[in-house]
C-alpha cells in the first residue's frame, strides 16, 4: 500500500489539484435520470465555504455537527466541509415529517449523546425545522445552517485547520441491531487506513467506476459509496436507497449504463434482484464490467450468491466478481475480503459438528450447512478467534468470538469509557492485545474468515448451538407468502434451554382475501414452519408469530433486531396478524396446529 495522505482534507485537496474539472459525483434522480453533479474543484470550494460558515457561527475544531440531508450531493459537501473546519461530522437520517413519533426518538438520542454545536442541512429542511423542534426541543438548542445557501465566494476566507491524523473525523452511530446506538469515534487516521485497505483489496485503477444506492449515513454507503471514490480518484454515481428498493432493476441498469466496476450491498439486495427482475428486464443488462460486487453487513447466504450468478450470468455477471466481505463500524469498515479474481469460497460444513463449535467438511449433502468465507485479512489487520469466556486463543477450525487488531480500529465509543474499555481494549488470556471484541462468532479456515453468527443471538438448545439465520432461512422457504429476510428466531425464556420462537412477516398479497380461507392459510404456514424446524434442527418451537407487512423490527439500515423482536413478542407489542403458542415442549410438529392460537382482528 502506498503512503497515505494524513487526513480527509489532504485527500480532497489532492483531487482538487490533479482533477479539478473532473466530475467526482453524479446523483441519479429516481435512480434513472442524471441530476446534480459536482467536480472535485467545485467540491473543494463548497467544502471550504461550509467550513467558513461553521466558523462564523462559532463552531470550533473538535465540536460536533449533525448532518441531516435527504439523498443527494449536499451531504457530501457538508461532510467534507466539516473536515475542512476540523469539526466532527455526525451523519443521521432526517426524520420523516409524517412519522415523527417513530423517527424522532433515535435522532434525539443521537443529538443528546453527541453534544452538538450545529445542525447542517438543506434550505428546505432548515425552513421547516420548527416542526421538529416543537417535538424535540433539543434540536433547537444549536444553530441550523442551510449549506446549500452558503455563498461559494466564502471559500476564499478558509484557513487550513492543520489537523493531525488522530483527530476525529466523524461519529458513526451504530445501527442498533443488537443494542442502543453508540457513537463510534472514527479518526482521520482510521479512515485513511481503511480507505487504503479497501483500495488494496479492490485493486482500483483508472478504469474504476462506482454505483451506489446505499444510505450514506451508514459505514458501507459512506465509505464505499462516497469516500473511497475520492480516495482512489474514480467517478461515483449515487441514487437514493428508495430508488433501488422500489425498483431493483435501477441498480443494475446504472451499472450497465456507466460500466461500473464497483458496486454492492447487503445480501438481501442480491436476493431482491433475483426475485424482482424479470427476463425481459435482464435482456437489457450488460454486467461484464462489474468486478467488485461486494456483499456484507448481514449474513451472506451461499444460495443467494448461486441464484444471483445463475440469474445474471447471461447478462455477463461473473462468479469471481463476488466480494464477500466482513466489517463493522468499530473497525471503520473493512476487516477481511478477497481480491480481484479471487473466487468466493463456500464451505459445506457438517451441521452437527458446527453445533458443537467445530468446522468440518460434510460428507452428506443433507447434513451440510454452506458457509461463505469472507476472505483473508491484510494491510496490518489481524483476526484471532477467541473463547469469549476464557479469552483463550482458539485454533483454526474452532468457532469463537472474532477479535480484531488493526490501524482501522476506531478510538472507542463517544462518552462511554466503560464500554470502550470492554470492547476496544480486550486482551487474550496470555496478555496479548489490545483487540476489538466484535461480538460476532466466526472461524478461520485456510486463512479465510468465516462468520457463523452473532454471539448474543446464538440459540443453545440442549447443549447444541444453533444460529438464528439458519432457522430463519429454513422457515422462510416453507410458504410463498413468507417474506425473505424478514424473519427472526429468538429465545423467549432464559431459564429454559429449549424455549425458541420465530416471528415471520407475511405478504398479504399472496394470501386469500376471504377471512376463513386466510385463517386456514395461517394454520398451514405454522404447521409447515414447525415441522421443518423440528425435522432439520430437532427444535420444537414454543411459538410462531406471523407479522403484518413491515412489522419486523429492523434498524434504519435494514438489519434485523432480534432482541427487539423478542422483547416486543414478550410484551405483546409486535404487529401480529396471527400467533400460535404451545407451552408443552413435548408436543411434536405434526400435521395439525395444536396449542393456543390467537388471530389478530
Amino acid at each position: 500500500m502506498s503512503a497515505l495522505p494524513g487526513t480527509l482534507v489532504d485527500v480532497l485537496r489532492l483531487r482538487a489539484d490533479d482533477k479539478c474539472d473532473v466530475t467526482a459525483y453524479t446523483f441519479l434522480v429516481d435512480g434513472e435520470r442524471e441530476g446534480s453533479r459536482i467536480t472535485y474543484g467545485d467540491l473543494d470550494r463548497r467544502a471550504r465555504a461550509i467550513a467558513v460558515a461553521l466558523a462564523d457561527r462559532g463552531v470550533r475544531p473538535g465540536d460536533r455537527a449533525l448532518l441531516l440531508y435527504p439523498p443527494g450531493l449536499d451531504f457530501i459537501a457538508a461532510f467534507f466541509g466539516c473536515a475542512y473546519a476540523g469539526v466532527v461530522a455526525v451523519p443521521s437520517f432526517p426524520p420523516h415529517p409524517a412519522q415523527l413519533a417513530r423517527t424522532l426518538p433515535r435522532l434525539v438520542a443521537v443529538a443528546g449523546d453527541a453534544q452538538l454545536s450545529a445542525i447542517l442541512s438543506t434550505r428546505e429542511i432548515v425552513e421547516n425545522a420548527n416542526a421538529m423542534v416543537r417535538f424535540a426541543p433539543i434540536l433547537g438548542q444549536n444553530p441550523w445552517i442551510a449549506t446549500d445557501a452558503v455563498p461559494s465566494d466564502a471559500a476564499d476566507l478558509w484557513r487550513d485547520p492543520a489537523l493531525l491524523p488522530d483527530a476525529l473525523a466523524f461519529l458513526q452511530y451504530t445501527s442498533g441491531s443488537t443494542a442502543s446506538p453508540k457513537g463510534v469515534m472514527v479518526s482521520h487516521a482510521n479512515l485513511l487506513h481503511n480507505l487504503g485497505y479497501a483500495n488494496y483489496v479492490e485493486e482500483n485503477d483508472a478504469t474504476s467506476v462506482s454505483v451506489s444506492w446505499l444510505p450514506v449515513i451508514h459505514d458501507m454507503g459512506l465509505i464505499e459509496g462516497v469516500l473511497e471514490p475520492a480516495y482512489a480518484g474514480y467517478p461515483a454515481y449515487l441514487m437514493a436507497p428508495a430508488s433501488f428498493l422500489q425498483r431493483p432493476i435501477r441498480w443494475l441498469r446504472a451499472i450497465t449504463r456507466y460500466r461500473a466496476t464497483n458496486s454492492g450491498g447487503p445480501n438481501f439486495a442480491y436476493d431482491l434482484c433475483v426475485r424482482k427482475i424479470n427476463d425481459a428486464q435482464r435482456e437489457e443488462l450488460d454486467l461484464d464490467s462489474w468486478r467488485v460486487a461486494y456483499n456484507g453487513a448481514e449474513p451472506i447466504r451461499a444460495d443467494t450468491l448461486r441464484a444471483f450468478h445463475e440469474r445474471f450470468a447471461p447478462a455477463g455477471f461473473r462468479w469471481r466478481s463476488f466480494y464477500p466481505v466482513y466489517g463493522l463500524a468499530e473497525a471503520t469498515l473493512v476487516v477481511s475480503s478477497g481480491r480481484r479474481n479471487d473466487e468466493p469460497t463456500i464451505h459445506d460444513a457438517d451441521a452437527d459438528d458446527l453445533a458443537r463449535g467445530e468446522l468440518s467438511q460434510s460428507t452428506e449433502s443433507s447434513s451440510a450447512r454452506p458457509l461463505v468465507a469472507c476472505g483473508p485479512t491484510g494491510c496490518d489487520t489481524r483476526v484471532v478467534i477467541v473463547d469469549p469466556e476464557s479469552c483463550a486463543h482458539r485454533i483454526d477450525g474452532v468457532v469463537g468470538e472474532v477479535w480484531v487488531s488493526s490501524p482501522s480500529v476506531a478510538r472507542g465509543y463517544w462518552r462511554n469509557v466503560q464500554q470502550t474499555a470492554d470492547v476496544f481494549a480486550a486482551r487474550l488470556s496470555n496478555g496479548e492485545g489490545p483487540f476489538l471484541r466484535t461480538g460476532d462468532l466466526g472461524v478461520l479456515a485456510d486463512g479465510e474468515l468465516i462468520i457463523t453468527g452473532r454471539l448474543k443471538d446464538v440459540l443453545i438448545v440442549r447443549g447444541l448451538k444453533h444460529y438464528p439465520q439458519d432457522l430463519e432461512l429454513t422457515a422462510e422457504r416453507q410458504y410463498p407468502a413468507l417474506r425473505a429476510g424478514c424473519s427472526a428466531a429468538f429465545a423467549i425464556d432464559e431459564q429454559s434451554d429449549d424455549a425458541v420462537a420465530i416471528a415471520l412477516e407475511v405478504d398479504p398479497r399472496q394470501l386469500s382475501r376471504k377471512p376463513s380461507e386466510r385463517k386456514r392459510q395461517y394454520h398451514e404456514i405454522v404447521t409447515a414452519v414447525r415441522r421443518a424446524i423440528t425435522n432439520e434442527y430437532g427444535i420444537v418451537l414454543r411459538a410462531v408469530s406471523l407479522l403484518a407487512l413491515g412489522g419486523m423490527p429492523k434498524t434504519s439500515s435494514g438489519k434485523l433486531q432480534r432482541r427487539a423482536c423478542s422483547a416486543a413478542f414478550l410484551d405483546g407489542s409486535l404487529d401480529e396478524v396471527f400467533q400460535w403458542t404451545n407451552e408443552s415442549p413435548e408436543t411434536r410438529a405434526e400435521g395439525t396446529v395444536d396449542g393456543a392460537v390467537r388471530l389478530a382482528v
